[in-house]
């Protein structure tokens, strides 16, 4: 493992294999550990960093949510690249970890040479909706807080968005459990508040700017986010769009072969953007 300061604040990093770097960013209430049962494959030609985001495992919690949000972090990655000689990296990041990977290619797109994007989400574009988007994860913030992580994961796993999830072999369920209790309450309150989609500044009229060959990966039984996915990939120009049958808002988890090949055979292509979209 590998500890760096930046900004201010310390991120844990798992660094292993040989090849092309490959920047790995977990979702809310997840990891670095999310990407366990792929490192094996993804090393076959790449070296992996698989990320605590702030707030998350092994990562600082600062108190402060501003210093939670996208952008910042997106910041810090672009720094913690340059400081592993991984600059540019392909970068995968899923649900949250997407909304920082494509803050990342935005904002220093020096620091990114592909981009997988697995049920992505570029912000909440009305901004009343936004608002109460906002004040619901303020809300939630402060019930994680006064409550504690297993009375949040106990509600947190009952969302519909996690219905899926029934169908994952018991050992599965029981790691992802693991890692969402791991987790400490102060932390993931702060995340929330500070990178969850009512604090985040939509990114939508900024798609276009996307110069990564992109690669956004949805789930089929989650259809609000491949509505959200597919837009994305319709505003990103050349982006490829894949939609994996038999699963939910996670298919690196309900489906992790096909993940696998999936992002395996995007990764193995060439730097250029394709002249068409593929999706």
């Amino acid at each position: 493992m590998t500890r760096l300061a930046l900004n201010r604040a310390r991120y844990e990093a798992r660094v292993g294999g040989a090849g092309r770097p490959l920047l790995l960013l977990h979702g809310f209430t997840g990891s670095a550990a999310t990407w366990a049962p792929h490192l094996r494959a993804f090393r076959s030609s790449h070296r992996t960093i698989a990320v605590d985001l702030l707030g998350h495992g092994r990562s600082d919690a600062p108190s402060d949510p501003r210093r939670h949000a996208v952008p910042a972090q997106a910041a810090d990655l672009a720094a913690l690249l340059g400081r592993l000689d991984a600059t540019p990296a392909d970068v995968l990041g899923y649900s949250m970890g997407a909304r920082v990977a494509l803050q990342l290619a935005l904002d220093h797109p020096a620091a990114v040479r592909r981009l997988v994007l697995e049920s992505p989400s570029a912000g909440i574009a009305d901004p009343a909706e936004r608002a109460r988007r906002r004040a619901s994860d303020d809300e939630l913030a402060a019930r994680i807080e006064r409550d504690g992580v297993p009375a949040f994961v106990e509600r947190w796993e009952a969302l519909p968005i996690f219905a899926s999830h029934a169908t994952l072999p018991p050992a599965a369920r029981r790691r992802l459990r693991r890692q969402r209790l791991a987790n400490d309450a102060a932390g993931i309150a702060a995340s929330l508040r500070g990178a969850g989609q009512g604090a985040m500044e939509p990114l939508h009229e900024r798609l276009g700017e996307v110069r990564a060959p992109t690669l956004v990966v949805a789930g089929r039984l989650d259809e609000a986010g491949t509505e959200r996915a597919t837009a994305v990939a319709g505003a990103i120009r050349g982006a490829r769009l894949e939609v994996v049958e038999g699963a939910g808002h996670t298919p690196h988890l309900e489906q992790p072969a096909a993940f696998r090949r999936i992002v395996v055979s995007f990764l193995a292509g060439g730097a250029s953007l394709p002249d068409t979209p593929t999706h």
